[in-house]
């Protein structure tokens, strides 16, 4: 908690606060990912970052949001702390893990194996700012984003498992 009050007390400005909130919105949803996502299916030389990308923001979704939030239950630190101020509005789920964080890893980390490093380094980059922003703007507990952080890898890895998995099977609809 110290670290998210000293964020408070003497990172947090006008300028930042702008920045960080558009980039948390980013990620609100997966819009960000879903959406690069959908383009990289739409070019044959990139629809398996896509493909893989989508199977692991699902298999995300799946664990994080609808299971572990719910079966841990951590309340939001600001709702813990009454010195923390939420620069957004307040969230009406559970804190742990951070899903903006996981969703974020789960297709940045996706994109990065899978494309070229001019597109897979600016994902992580993003994924990385995204994952900060959840604490900056007073979200999340700093437990949660790395939860989310090595839950969305996982998810890519699990993802591309899949993937390999339903592209080798014999198969007339064929995933390529």
């Amino acid at each position: 908690m110290d670290f998210l009050l000293w964020i408070q007390e003497y990172v947090r400005c006008d300028i930042l606060d702008n920045i960080f909130l558009f980039i948390t919105h980013l990620g609100d949803a997966g819009f960000v990912w879903i959406t690069a996502s959908i383009v990289c299916l739409l070019f044959k030389k990139t629809r398996k970052a896509g493909i893989v990308s989508l199977i692991a923001l699902l298999c995300s979704l799946v664990v994080n949001n609808l299971f572990l939030k719910n079966i841990i239950a951590r309340t939001r630190p600001y709702d813990a702390v009454s010195e923390l101020i939420c620069i957004v509005e307040r969230h009406s789920d559970y804190s742990f893990p951070s899903g903006h964080s996981a969703s974020s890893f789960a297709a940045g980390v996706s994109f990065f194996r899978y494309l070229p490093k001019a597109y897979g380094i600016p994902a992580i980059i993003l994924a990385v700012l995204i994952s900060f922003s959840r604490l900056y703007i007073g979200v999340h507990y700093p437990t949660d984003v790395i939860a989310g952080v090595l839950s969305g890898v996982l998810m890519s890895f699990i993802a591309a498992w899949i993937y390999v998995k339903m592209s080798s099977r014999p198969n007339k609809h064929e995933i390529r």
